[in-house]
């Protein structure tokens, strides 16, 4: 039997699957399908690789038996590495495919499709039920394994299967990773999101009124060795990059009181026993992370979460990020929304995260630090939501504390959660002060962070140009939430280098070559060191090559030389 995957990305608000990140849908797909019918010719496209060469994909996902979409975003956010498909390109290819049986699978199957924040999330049964044999809106992986057990035969398929637990997709996990060769990021750059569990403890009050992990019910989670037996599959197939990224709170795993408190005990033996095992089985993976955290299971269980932080920097590589779902400080929007925390449990969690991860690591980044989330377009929001937001960051600031990055975004009200009866009334009411607060977040809190977290003058230690943008390069580490670094001269591509920065946006710093050749650099290059004037540059130039540093601190002035000698090489 012949199988395609088409991969039209998720991002979910605990998965990601957007370039460079493969998300375990895919890799459950793949392995339900070798599972079922293990002499199966499977391929796997993305997106992307269908717009970039539609005359060359098309025909082979024509000329297989069983085509698999995966898709759906409820969190859109700015990608650098690739763009998700929304229904209306969904649409246009699939209707292009006529020979094989079509399963629509992922978020978009089960909860609709969002477009952009701001805008209510469109439902996939009503767009493209026509163009498709089966939408399962169960699991993909269960969906598919019972339609190849049919010969088929959709009709014969429960389109709402759903696993039975976290222990059942074990075997489609570890059969679906060499799906990986597949990947246009493989090997280098690729990052597997790894699934911890799925569903959220604080379900059992509803859990945050625009989330739709709460509908996945309590969470279900993966025994330990299952996971870590995935991660050694992934590793022996050649992948090096990993983000214990899927789940709503890392440190809730394997929490104990679940479905009787909302914020059950952390367990630290259990994430001990998970990074412990990863670190023994892929003693050489290059990148280890996690995403999301609960700051109110934070600030209610101090000890516990402290020991947790410590546990991850230990087994980790440095740069993580733990993603905060703050989303407001209102105190009126946290009630009216059952957001997660109070605005001094927020600072608390905050306090703690940097207490154990602000140290500096070898690539040049803090250990682990906080990502703060916002989010508007709630009920009850005013005006001075926005205020207390602004003033909250400013606060953090002021006490000296690091994040990693403040995300603001716009709800997209998903059917079946609170937020459907409201829409995107309270968005289009307050649209003007969305504009305006970014903007003074970006100006008064991100940039001043930024300089604080990677001051002039650090180096960051493997960076991967990946893209010109006009007469610059752009650049990021292998990582979660990665800093952007725009190098000022067109260098070369899909390579490594150190950087050393030189300068800071809201978002991005500005860097150099680390270190930076006087003998060889561009005209570009030299003139974007820091202090050095136009007429240093041009006497520099007419002494070329220069020999030594004491020649060179014969053309330079004294601050310019003190500025870029430990920058630079001759």
């Amino acid at each position: 039997m012949k199988v395609a995957i088409l991969d039209c990305y998720v991002d979910e608000p605990a998965c990601l699957g957007v370039p460079p990140y493969l998300s375990p849908y895919p890799r459950y797909v793949a392995g339900a399908v070798l599972h079922s019918s293990p002499y199966s010719d499977l391929m796997y496209f993305t997106i992307d690789q269908l717009r970039q060469d539609a005359s060359a994909v098309l025909p082979k996902l024509n000329d297989v038996d069983l085509l698999v979409v995966l898709a759906g975003v409820a969190v859109p956010g700015k990608y650098l590495g690739g763009t998700p498909a929304n229904l209306q390109e969904i649409t246009h290819y699939v209707g292009l495919i006529s020979k094989p049986v079509k399963v629509l699978g992922g978020p978009a199957a089960v909860f609709g499709c969002g477009v952009e924040g701001g805008k209510v999330a469109e439902k996939a049964d009503k767009m493209v039920s026509s163009l498709f044999d089966v939408i399962a809106s169960g699991d993909a992986e269960i969906v598919v394994s019972q339609l190849i057990k049919e010969k088929l035969v959709e009709s014969r398929v429960d389109r709402t299967l759903k696993r039975a637990g976290g222990h059942e997709i074990s075997k489609y996990a570890t059969k679906g990773a060499e799906i990986v060769k597949q990947h246009p990021n493989y090997p280098e750059t690729l990052i597997c999101e790894i699934e911890t569990y799925r569903g959220c403890p604080r379900s059992v009050s509803g859990g945050c009124s625009f989330c739709i992990e709460p509908l996945y019910g309590l969470p279900d989670f993966r025994p330990i060795n299952d996971i870590i037996v995935e991660v050694k599959a992934l590793y022996q197939a050649g992948v090096r990059h990993f983000r214990i990224g899927r789940q709503p709170d890392i440190f809730s795993y394997m929490a104990t009181g679940v479905g009787e408190e909302e914020f059950p005990k952390p367990n630290p033996s259990a994430l001990r026993r998970l990074f412990g095992g990863i670190r023994v089985e892929c003693p050489d993976m290059e990148t280890l992370h996690i995403d999301n955290a609960n700051p109110g299971v934070i600030a209610r269980y101090p000890t516990e979460c402290e020991e947790i932080a410590k546990i991850i920097v230990q087994y980790h590589t440095p740069g993580d990020v733990a993603a905060f779902g703050v989303e407001s400080v209102d105190p009126v929007v946290i009630k009216m929304n059952n957001l997660k925390a109070q605005p001094e449990q927020s600072l608390l969690a905050i306090q703690i995260i940097n207490r154990v991860g602000a140290r500096r690591g070898s690539n040049g980044l803090p250990e682990l630090l906080p990502g703060i989330n916002f989010l508007y377009g709630l009920a009850g929001e005013t005006r001075e939501t926005y205020e207390l937001n602004l003033d909250f960051m400013k606060g953090v600031l002021n006490r000296g504390l690091l994040v990693r990055r403040i995300n603001i975004r716009q709800v997209i009200p998903f059917p079946d959660t609170r937020m459907s009866r409201i829409g995107n009334k309270v968005i289009r009411k307050n649209k003007e002060l969305f504009t305006v607060f970014k903007e003074k977040m970006r100006n008064e809190v991100d940039l001043p962070m930024l300089r604080r977290l990677v001051p002039t003058g650090t180096v960051l230690r493997r960076v991967r140009t990946e893209t010109h943008e006009g007469k610059s390069t752009l650049a990021r580490q292998i990582g979660t939430y990665p800093l952007l670094v725009e190098i000022p001269d067109t260098i070369s591509l899909n390579a490594w280098f150190d950087f050393t920065v030189i300068d800071h946006g809201y978002r991005s710093v500005t860097g150099l070559p680390f270190p930076l050749d006087l003998n060889t650099a561009t005209l570009r290059l030299i003139r974007s060191l820091p202090r050095i004037s136009r007429r240093e540059v041009t006497d520099l130039l007419k002494r070329l090559p220069i020999a030594s540093f004491d020649q060179l601190s014969t053309i330079l002035s004294r601050d310019t030389y003190e500025a870029v000698k430990d920058m630079i090489r001759v």
